[in-house]
């Protein structure tokens, strides 16, 4: 008889190609979907073209605008240009800049229940709201889905969390993923996927659920999933593509790994102090603190139910004279439709800086806050920095948090507006009907695999990588503390995302925010030694999916990573470009390790080829470790080569 398989499991079975469902070992799945952004498109395109690709191999590719918006010079706009000539010469959707953000307007066009999608953004798994398989990964592993290669992860373990009770007036869909970031932390889901059942899925909308999922990385997750049910039909009525789904629920007694429960009529406004997604109290527990500045959007609150309690809030209000009230509308569309509603006439009523469809302030591109002042966000992340101020004071919170509180000037409990205002919790219902904005996607172009790449002067191709060597004495250039982010690695902020596409001017970043004297230090130790290591904590590389964070310390010479875990993404980009990503097999070694050192590595290729751990030297302190790593064949082999360009180019000839 077979085993009843939950919404995870029935999703990998119908995708596997390699490989055995078994907790932690490798497996292939089969790529229907990918999505790129422009912050991380750029390089995979350039990858496909160092692959010599002609067309797209999978059901549907689509490339977004949405990161780097600001056009202060010519490197955004040329990227633009690039991508939309790539777009046409592979055969993509084209999101034009301006149109939204990535992850809800691929919902609302795109996804498909019961679909796999595998995107270069590590808030990918939004999509599982819809009953999909969606990843965030690397660059590298998203061409190779491209270019019809399986992706391959480490088989997870499956999180249920069974939601119950009822939604309380003043909490919403956020309030419910800070919760978990409340139980899980920032490295407590790595290796699982988070599968939400049990009654209380009737509280949570489509978009809901979005929010929810989308964060499920935060907590390391590698994936987050949702039942594809009756309010993932209605979403797609409205959106005018009921032929799309289909259920994909749970087989009746489906068991899970690991088992939580939430009870939603408990959840109390909730609220992430700075700099960690993880940080997480009761807003009762730091309300009255002044606030600076207020962000509504991201692709953490994207939905229009999002926005329009906002307008409901502040509506025949002013916000606070200290507070700058920013709006990042999620799309267009949304845009419309919040026209249509009246509610962008009560936000900007109440002060509200309206800013274009995209990511903006989430990624630092704009709207930094002042120095050392409080900027509240409906946003994912406030990694240290992350912001485009380096000593930023991000709070992450709900929207009905951020608008009581643009109102009052200091951080505020929701729950607070019933006596303040005499106000009742509005209660957002769709309307029959949206408003449907498909204008700004072009659609793929067929039979044009002539066109040409069109490439501004910021464009540089991908720097080669020699194949790692035999044996290497390098000094360790940084000790790094735990849960480090590819933020902190290579900085966000419109000052450098600019560069995506040219590894030689980003990597003057590489661990800025950490010690802004590495890049001088790495050319040196690059010069004497042929390289250098870092030394991370626990959870090293987690957040962001830019492979960026890999592919700069490479080009500056690093050779390998010694830590005591990894974040699932961080470890496999830096495996795709030919750093060794090591784990101390006795974690007190760490300890004794210091910026400075020499570490000596022999006989590295023939052990890596037999899979056994390695022993390396520290020469400064004269003493021996055992460092360990869990990489499969087809990753030593990866790594061997200097990275999986040049393993699929051997693997081609």
């Amino acid at each position: 008889m077979n085993k009843p398989l939950n919404v995870a499991e029935k999703l990998i079975k119908s995708h596997l190609l390699e490989g055995e469902m078994q907790p932690g070992s490798e497996i292939g799945l089969r790529v229907d979907q990918t999505l790129t952004q422009d912050a991380t498109g750029t390089l995979v395109m350039l990858e496909l073209e160092a692959m010599g690709l002609d067309r797209i191999k999978t059901e549907l590719s689509a490339q977004y605008v949405d990161h780097n918006l600001l056009q202060t010079d010519f490197k955004n706009a040329d990227d633009h240009v690039f991508l939309r000539s790539a777009a046409r010469k592979f055969g993509f959707w084209f999101s034009n800049a301006g149109n939204g953000v990535s992850h809800p307007v691929h919902m609302e066009r795109f996804g498909i229940p019961g679909k796999s999608m595998v995107g270069s953004d590590s808030h990918t798994p939004a999509a599982g709201s819809l009953g999909m398989l969606a990843l965030g990964s690397g660059g590298l592993d998203v061409a190779f889905a491209i270019a019809g290669e399986p992706l391959y992860i480490k088989m997870p373990k499956i999180l249920g969390v069974k939601l119950t009770g009822k939604m309380p007036d003043w909490v919403s869909a956020k309030d419910v993923v800070l919760e978990m970031l409340k139980i899980y932390d920032v490295k407590g889901c790595v290796g699982k996927i988070i599968e939400y059942y049990g009654p209380g899925l009737s509280e949570l909308s489509a978009m809901d659920r979005h929010v929810i999922a989308n964060m499920g990385t935060e907590m390391g997750a590698t994936t987050t999933v949702f039942p594809s049910d009756s309010e993932v039909k209605n979403f797609l009525k409205l959106q005018e593509r009921e032929d799309d789904w289909n259920e994909l629920v749970s087989d009746e007694g489906a068991t899970y790994d690991e088992y939580e429960e939430i009870n939603l009529s408990t959840v109390v406004p909730l609220i992430a102090c700075p700099s960690s997604p993880g940080n997480i109290v009761e807003v009762r527990e730091v309300e009255g603190k002044p606030v600076h500045q207020v962000v509504i959007g991201s692709s953490a609150n994207p939905g229009l139910r999002d926005f329009w309690i906002v307008g409901e809030i502040v509506n025949e209000k002013f916000v606070n004279k200290e507070v700058s009230f920013d709006i990042n509308p999620t799309s267009r569309q949304v845009t419309e439709n919040l026209t249509l509603m009246s509610s962008l006439f009560k936000l900007i009523s109440a002060g509200a800086r309206f800013h274009q469809s995209g990511c903006m302030g989430c990624i630092g591109m704009g709207q930094a806050p002042a120095s050392g002042k409080i900027s509240l966000r409906t946003m994912p992340r406030n990694f240290p920095g992350r912001s485009g101020t380096l000593d930023d004071q991000v709070y992450l919170c709900s929207p009905e948090t951020a608008a009581a509180s643009a109102l009052t000037g200091v951080i505020t409990d929701p729950r607070d507006m019933e006596s303040r205002y005499e106000m009742k919790y509005p209660k957002f219902k769709y309307p029959s009907e949206l408003k449907i904005n498909t204008k700004m996607l072009v659609k793929p172009v067929v039979g044009r695999e002539d066109v040409e790449l069109e490439k501004g002067p910021n464009i540089t191709s991908i720097p080669d990588l020699e194949p790692i060597e035999n044996s290497y004495n390098v000094p360790v250039l940084l000790k790094m503390k735990d849960n480090i982010s590819t933020d902190e690695i290579l900085r966000a902020g419109a000052e450098v995302l600019s560069l995506r596409s040219n590894i030689p001017e980003i990597s003057k970043w590489s661990y800025y925010i950490i010690d802004t004297t590495f890049y001088d230090r790495a050319q040196k130790a690059k010069e004497e030694f042929g390289g250098h290591i870092v030394i991370g904590g626990e959870n090293y590389a987690q957040g962001s999916s830019r492979e960026h964070a890999a592919l700069a310390p490479r080009y500056l010479g690093q050779v390998a990573v010694i830590a005591k875990s990894y974040a699932r993404i961080g470890w496999q980009n830096l495996v795709n470009f030919g750093i060794l990503p090591l784990q101390f097999a006795d974690n007190k070694d760490y300890d004794s390790i210091e910026k400075g050192d020499l570490i000596s590595f022999d006989n590295l290729r023939s052990s890596l080829e037999n899979k056994s751990d390695l022993e390396i030297t520290n020469k400064t302190k004269n003493k021996d470790y055992k460092v360990r790593h869990t990489l499969s064949k087809r990753q030593i082999d990866t790594i061997l080569c200097g990275g999986a360009i040049n393993y699929i180019k051997q693997k081609l000839n």
